[in-house]
């Protein structure tokens, strides 16, 4: 299993580079979101689209779906892959324009309401998990203790939104979460321009070089983390050590 890195990601961007730039078209056609839709990191979007494609998963979940193109870049990718289906939680609806020009609705099935209720209609086996939901403590807590638990290790995971700034608050999702992979002296991989400036502009000069340099979104942060599952992971823990990081400096 290759480390998420920045070798690694600089080598899915130049293997997958033409279908990138078709799923950059696609999500570059659709309509705009209605205000105030969050709009998602080019880079970390892209991020997530390179995984799918490399590991071609049977399943991708994706919590926390509304208003949002993030399910678009995954079924892109694996329309791409032509294999696999996207399973998404949100407590609403998603917006309808979320499904790309010539994808197949059938690769798609969402479940509105909270994931903690809705257990019974995850995959039995994930093959990548996104997590966007709410960035509050307690559903941290709660998806340390209860999901990750049930996957397969080094099932690839997304977490978006830690590193807004350069360190997280403490008792927020973010810390959690790097406290819990301290404690499975587990490293992650972040393209966040506050924490990983060198690796933000690494990759920004890589996507010029292959011509995929104009911004999608007016965001430029980037602060989605990205690992895989620890072999046996331990339960997570109050404290708030850092783990180490793959590439931030």
């Amino acid at each position: 299993m290759p480390t998420i890195d920045l070798d690694h990601i600089s080598t899915l961007y130049r293997t997958h580079r033409d279908g990138l730039a078709h799923a950059r078209d696609h999500i570059r056609a659709l309509p705009a979101t209605p205000a105030p839709a969050p709009a998602p990191h080019d880079i970390e979007a892209e991020i997530t689209y390179l995984l799918v494609r490399h590991h071609a998963p049977d399943h991708v979940v994706r919590i926390g779906t509304a208003h949002s193109t993030a399910t678009a870049w995954t079924l892109a990718a694996l329309h791409h892959n032509g294999t696999g289906r996207l399973h998404t939680f949100d407590t609403h609806d998603p917006h309808p324009h979320h499904l790309p020009p010539g994808m197949d609705p059938d690769r798609w099935t969402h479940t509105k309401g909270d994931v903690r209720a809705k257990l019974t209609h995850l995959p039995e086996h994930t093959g990548l998990l996104a997590l966007d939901s709410t960035h509050g403590g307690w559903f941290a807590r709660w998806y340390l203790h209860h999901l990750l638990p049930t996957l397969d290790p080094h099932t690839p995971i997304a977490v978006h939104g830690v590193f807004q700034h350069p360190h997280t608050p403490p008792f927020t999702e973010g810390a959690l979460v790097l406290s819990w992979l301290a404690n499975n002296t587990t490293g992650y991989f972040t393209a966040s321009a506050a924490r990983a400036p060198h690796t933000h502009r690494a990759l920004t000069d890589l996507k010029a070089s292959l011509g995929l340099d104009a911004p999608l979104h007016p965001t430029r942060t980037d602060p989605a983390i990205f690992f895989h599952l620890p072999t046996r992971p331990h339960p997570a823990s109050p404290a708030t050590t850092r783990p180490r990081a793959h590439a931030t400096r």
